[in-house]
């Protein structure tokens, strides 16, 4: 169970509450680490997915079945909107999307397995990790792109607990076509730090997998959790984050395919 992920949801919104009504309106209109999208465009997709998990009939994503497809399709229709706007809806939805959330978190509900369009099919306990890793990656690396101070926010181990949960719980599914076409090699991930511990990625008959430990004998890379969020979804070249047996062409070929939504 990952009830823990909702406290650290409720910390990561009290962030970025914080964050927006600091933010002058030269940052607002910043571009951010999100290809085309200004800082008001982030935090509007971050009330968005909120609205869409505690009401999803009041809002159009489009009928794409993917994720990306489908987060920018409000983000689209509300350019237009004012900053004023775009805080609010955040305050009313953040408010109502932690309460749905949690919610999910008792029985049955929580074990009840779901598919989430193109993330994979998961337990609903686990789509508050979902929402955390993308707060946490779209404060500290989208708009930290642009903001120094969303840059610099706490890196909590709570956080990035949740944050590498939901990661590495939906790497083996977002990633499957790719992980199929390299060398069927398993490598050791540790991950330094707050969020830490290490794991075992590896191919087996039924795709690929991810448990907890190391294995004896197969290449380690390690990195931080931190790190992980940006490389691991392509915001940055996981050689200038990752140590370890970085040379092994095997490795770097399953490093390279690793592309989290």
């Amino acid at each position: 169970m990952t009830a823990a992920a909702i406290p650290a949801l409720e910390n990561q919104v009290r962030h970025a509450q914080e964050l927006f009504i600091t933010l002058t309106p030269a940052e607002w209109a910043s571009p951010s680490g999100c290809d085309g999208w200004r800082v008001q465009d982030v935090a509007q997709h971050m009330a968005a997915v909120f609205q869409q998990i505690a009401d999803p009939a009041s809002i159009d994503t489009g009928d794409s079945g993917k994720a990306e497809s489908a987060a920018e399709v409000p983000v689209q229709a509300r350019k237009e909107w004012t900053v004023d706007q775009v805080v609010a809806a955040y305050d009313e939805w953040s408010e109502k999307g932690v309460a749905a959330l949690a919610a999910l978190q008792e029985p049955p509900m929580s074990d009840t397995v779901v598919p989430l369009s193109d993330l994979g099919t998961h337990p609903l306990h686990l789509l508050a990790n979902a929402i955390v890793f993308d707060h946490y990656c779209h404060l500290r690396h989208d708009i930290g792109a642009a903001v120094d101070r969303a840059a610099a926010l706490p890196r909590e181990d709570d956080a990035l607990t949740a944050t590498r949960e939901w990661m590495l719980a939906g790497l083996p599914q977002m990633c499957a076509d790719e992980l199929a076409s390299v060398p069927q090699q398993a490598v050791n991930l540790v991950f330094e730090g707050p969020g830490g511990g290490a794991f075992v990625l590896a191919p087996g008959t039924d795709g690929w997998t991810v448990t907890a430990g190391e294995q004896p004998g197969v290449p380690t890379v390690v990195t931080s959790v931190h790190d992980f969020v940006s490389w691991g979804t392509k915001r940055s070249d996981w050689r200038d984050q990752v140590t370890g047996d970085i040379d092994d062409a095997d490795v770097a070929s399953i490093l390279d395919v690793i592309n989290i939504i």
